[in-house]
């Protein structure tokens, strides 16, 4: 078994801190599919989020079920999933019996920036009125590899695997 086989990363933060871009990178540079958690979401949420309303912890569950299901099915060769995983309890719902390495990359940055980052994208359902209610959800994690936005994607990349590999070799 290779260092890098049954690890599921998921890539963590607030709409517009660049998880799809930076999970896309890092499953490029380790080999292992990427999968956007945004694609998971059903019909319904989308469209609350599209009216500007905030999922609720009920809306979100479905979801959250939904990509733990992709990480146990897809985790045990490797794979990066992005996903908001806002809260402790969503972070816990998605790595809950997992048999596989769970690593957990926290995007940082404060609400100015990524405000700005969200007021430069087209095509996205995520309506910027809800980036003030992620912030207030958001639990920053103990256990996470953090990352800060204001880095390149390249950049971001490999602290994440210069940390993970850390983590490894120390027994973490």
């Amino acid at each position: 078994m290779s260092d890098k086989s049954g690890t599921v990363f998921y890539i963590m933060g607030v709409s517009g801190s660049g998880k799809s871009t930076v999970g896309q990178l890092l499953g490029q540079k380790l080999g292992f599919p990427f999968f956007d958690g945004d694609d998971y979401h059903p019909e319904a949420n989308i469209i609350k989020m599209s009216k500007g309303e905030p999922l609720d912890d009920e809306d979100r569950l479905p979801w959250l079920l939904r990509i733990r299901k992709l990480a146990l099915e897809r985790g045990s060769s490797g794979c990066v999933i992005a996903c908001s995983a806002l809260k402790e309890s969503y972070r816990k719902t998605l790595s809950e019996d997992l048999p596989h390495h769970i690593e957990w990359v926290f995007l940082t940055g404060d609400y100015k920036t990524i405000l700005a980052r969200i007021q430069e994208r087209a095509g996205h359902f995520m309506p910027e009125e809800l980036l003030k209610s992620q912030f207030d959800a958001l639990e920053t994690p103990d256990d996470a590899i953090p990352v800060p936005v204001e880095a390149s994607p390249s950049e971001q990349v490999i602290l994440i695997i210069k940390n993970w590999q850390s983590k490894r070799k120390s027994g973490q």
